[in-house]
């Protein structure tokens, strides 16, 4: 059983997938239930940028006749397995689908460089994650430490490679009304992902003045975050709550050194968000 937290739902998720594979809130029963959100979330122009822009974000996560199911944004995940409520282990698996919208509206990069790179399609990269946490850890029955990995691949062409994500997770309730969580990523990346979204082609250096540049595959960034919810009404496990938080990247290696970041972007880049979920 994994099911994003209430806090996730608007705001964490959105951040980073990392959220994207956790806990049912305090008093989990084990039937079912859904929590929907919306929120807004500042974001980089693209993967590497130092210009930011606000966007909507949709979120939507429940269970439904012992499978959880998540819907944050651009990703969906399905958790096939279902371990029962209470403390103890929590085996998580399923298949996890990701839209990636990286550098695919010109209009919503400030940056001419980058726009003069053209714009890149919807790349769709499904595939599939497992992870093993610990329910009634530290605090409580409730708080929750997971370890999880997740794989997907692109299934058409427009970067044909694959995205290895490992993270931690850990989260506790404050009580009833207020939960907090803290997380860690990571992404390794094949050449294909690698030389579409950093790369640059003579003819994109041609356009955009910005150096040649064919990066190799390998670990792309780290991704630390933190949030929290608390309920506006009744508890979290159930009425409205406000959610909020943050996360933090950093581009490695050959992706750190890319022209796209080291030249008209930036290395380190701010990701926040802030919106209300309803829990039913």
């Amino acid at each position: 059983m994994a099911l994003r937290p209430v806090l996730l739902i608007a705001a964490l998720a959105a951040a980073s997938p990392a959220f994207a594979q956790e806990t049912p809130p305090p008093a989990d029963t084990g039937g079912d239930f859904a929590i929907v959100g919306a929120g807004a979330a500042i974001l980089p122009d693209y993967e590497g940028s130092n210009d930011y822009r606000f966007t909507p974000v949709p979120a939507a996560a429940g269970r439904l006749g012992g499978f959880n199911f998540q819907l944050v944004g651009n990703r969906l995940s399905v958790d096939l397995l279902d371990d029962g409520p209470g403390p103890g282990w929590d085996i998580q698996a399923g298949p996890v689908g990701v839209l990636n919208l990286n550098r695919t509206s010109i209009k919503a990069i400030e940056d001419t460089r980058i726009k003069a790179l053209g714009k890149i399609s919807t790349a769709v990269e499904a595939g599939a994650y497992f992870g093993i946490g610990r329910v009634g850890v530290i605090t409580s029955d409730y708080d929750r430490l997971s370890v999880t990995a997740t794989y997907r691949h692109d299934v058409g062409s427009v970067h044909g490679a694959g995205v290895f994500t490992p993270s931690i997770t850990y989260m506790t309730p404050l009580s009833r009304k207020a939960m907090v969580g803290i997380f860690g990523s990571a992404d390794r990346v094949e050449h294909g992902y690698a030389s579409t979204y950093f790369g640059v082609t003579p003819q994109g250096s041609a356009a955009s003045g910005l150096a040649v540049y064919d990066p190799r595959g390998g670990w792309k960034s780290w991704t630390a975050g933190v949030g929290g919810a608390v309920s506006l009404t009744g508890d979290l496990t159930g009425g409205l709550q406000l959610v909020a938080g943050g996360t933090y990247s950093r581009m490695l290696g050959d992706f750190a050194d890319s022209p796209i970041v080291s030249v008209a972007g930036a290395k380190g880049q701010w990701i926040g968000a802030a919106g209300f979920a309803f829990s039913f």
